[in-house]
């Protein structure tokens, strides 16, 4: 019965990990979306290749932060859990995706 619950305590503390993985990495593109708007309204924002570089570099920030997590956390890694960690990251992602266009929904655009 304990390695029941310590099994699925695993699971949810993986699950909860990955959602702040993805709820994080969801936030700082809301930001940079929110950055390059405010940049091509004012006009310093002249065309989308400006916009790249720094995408890419989120990207690969989120790449590190994940090999780095299994290779400080490696009680979340193991008989499968590590499955959970990429569930929540594609939850936590998901929700903030779905926030965002509910929020672009509401204000009609």
């Amino acid at each position: 019965m304990t390695l029941q619950f310590i099994a699925m305590l695993q699971s949810i503390v993986a699950l909860v990990a990955g959602g702040l993985i993805g709820v994080g990495f969801g936030k700082l593109q809301n930001l940079a979306r929110e950055r390059n708007e405010r940049r091509e309204q004012s006009g310093e924002l002249k065309s989308g290749w400006q916009v790249m570089p720094g995408s890419g570099a989120r990207v690969a920030y989120l790449l590190i932060t994940l090999v780095v997590i299994q290779l400080v956390c490696p009680l979340l890694f193991h008989d499968g859990t590590q499955w959970w960690v990429s569930g929540g990251v594609v939850l936590g992602y998901g929700a903030m995706l779905f926030l965002q266009l509910r929020r672009r929904l509401s204000r009609g655009r």
